[in-house]
C-alpha cells in the first residue's frame, strides 16, 4: 500500500517519527519520505541514523505554523502523517498561546495545505489527554481532533480522507513514568515516589503505535478515531517490577494528571465498535456516500467506555518486568 508512495511526516526527527520511518522503509518500497520538522540539529542526527535509506528521505526545515512552508514540503505528497505538537503538560499550562499556535492553529494548516496539495490520506496522532481534558495540552488535542474529523466535510470531490489514531504515553518514552524511576534507580536511589497508589496507565510500545497508524492509512475512510487494544498496569506494580521490595511514597497527584487514562467513553459508545486488536469511533456525520465508513466490528455496549482503571487485560509484576527488558532507557 505505500509502495511507491511519497509520504511526509510532521514532526517527523521524534521517536514516532524515526520508528515510523524505519518500519516503512524495511517493510514497504516508498518513493520517498520528507521529515518535516523545526529542529535542524535532530535532522543532522536523523540523516546520520537513516545514511543507508538517504536515497529515498528527504529533510525539510519547517514549521506547522507556516502554511506556505507546509504548501511547497506536501507537493506531490501522497499520505501525511501529523506528529508534530506541543506535548509536554507544563509548558502548554505556561506558554498556552504557543500551544494554540501549533497544536490548533498548525493542525488547520495541516489540513488545509494537504487540501491544497491533493493528498489522498492524513492520519493525525491524538492522545489519551484530548478525552474528557483537565490540562491546556488535552484541550488542544481536542480540537485538533475534531479539525481533522471536520476536514472531510471540506474534502468535496478531492479523493482524500482524514482520519486519526489515538494511544496514550508510549512505554518509556520522553517525561514518562519508566524513564523517571529508571533515573531515580541508576542514582542510587532507594525509594520510587508514586503520584497517587491508585493511578494506572495502558502499555503501549512505539511499534504497537506505528501499527495503527499503519491500519489507519489502509482502511480509514473518512473521520474515523483508530484505538488500539492494550494492556493496562498500576503504577505501583512499575514500581515493584523496576525496584522489587523498594518504598512508594505516596507524593500526591500533579496539576493536570490523571488517575487513569481513557481512551473512549461512555459519551463516544454508540459509534464505537470493537475489532479484534483494536476500536474504531467512527464518525456522527456522513460527508458522502461513497466516504461512508461502514462497520464491519461488533458494536460496544450502550455503557462501554475505554479505561486504563477498568480495562479486562492487566499486566502482573513480572509481565511489566519482562516488557522492560524490551525498552532502550539508555537512549
Amino acid at each position: 500500500m505505500l509502495n511507491n508512495k511519497s509520504i511526509l511526516i510532521t514532526g517527523g526527527t521524534g521517536s514516532f517519527g524515526k520508528a515510523f520511518t524505519r518500519y516503512v522503509l524495511e517493510n514497504y518500497d516508498p518513493r520517498k519520505i520528507i521529515i518535516y520538522s523545526r529542529d535542524e540539529f535532530k535532522q543532522f542526527l536523523m540523516q546520520d541514523e537513516f545514511k543507508q535509506y538517504l536515497d529515498r528521505l528527504r529533510f525539510f526545515i519547517g514549521d506547522v505554523r507556516d502554511k506556505d512552508r507546509l504548501r511547497r514540503a506536501l507537493e506531490g505528497v501522497d499520505y501525511v502523517v501529523h506528529a508534530a505538537a506541543l506535548k509536554q503538560v507544563p509548558a502548554c499550562e505556561y506558554n498556552p498561546a504557543e500551544a494554540i499556535k501549533t497544536n490548533i492553529g498548525g493542525a488547520q494548516n495541516v489540513i488545509d495545505a494537504a487540501l491544497d496539495a491533493g493528498v489522498k490520506k492524513v492520519v493525525a496522532l491524538s492522545t489519551d489527554k484530548a478525552v474528557n481534558p483537565v490540562n491546556l495540552y488535552g484541550g488542544t488535542k481536542l480540537v485538533s481532533d475534531k479539525l481533522f474529523i471536520a476536514a472531510n466535510a471540506y474534502a468535496g470531490s478531492k479523493d482524500i480522507c482524514f482520519s486519526i489514531v489515538r494511544y496514550g504515553n508510549v512505554a518509556g518514552s520522553r517525561g514518562s513514568v519508566i524513564p523517571m524511576f529508571h533515573n531515580i534507580i541508576r542514582s542510587g536511589g532507594t525509594e520510587l515516589p508514586v503520584t497517587d497508589y491508585r493511578m494506572t496507565r495502558f502499555w503501549i510500545t512505539l511499534r504497537q503505535g506505528v501499527e495503527l497508524v499503519i491500519k489507519a492509512l489502509e482502511e480509514a475512510r473518512g473521520g474515523e478515531t483508530f484505538i488500539s487494544k492494550i494492556p493496562s498496569f498500576k503504577v505501583t506494580d512499575l514500581a515493584q517490577a523496576m525496584l522489587p521490595g523498594c518504598r512508594m511514597p505516596e507524593v500526591g497527584i500533579r496539576v493536570g494528571e490523571k488517575l487513569h487514562e481513557i481512551m473512549v467513553t461512555v459519551e463516544d459508545a454508540p459509534n464505537t465498535y470493537e475489532y479484534d486488536k483494536h476500536f474504531i469511533i467512527y464518525p456522527q456525520m456522513v460527508w458522502s456516500e461513497q466516504r461512508r465508513a461502514v462497520p464491519t466490528g461488533k458494536r460496544v455496549p450502550e455503557n462501554f467506555s475505554y479505561s486504563s482503571g477498568s480495562n479486562s487485560q492487566w499486566l502482573s509484576v513480572e509481565d511489566i518486568r519482562e516488557l522492560l527488558k524490551t525498552i532502550d532507557l539508555e537512549k
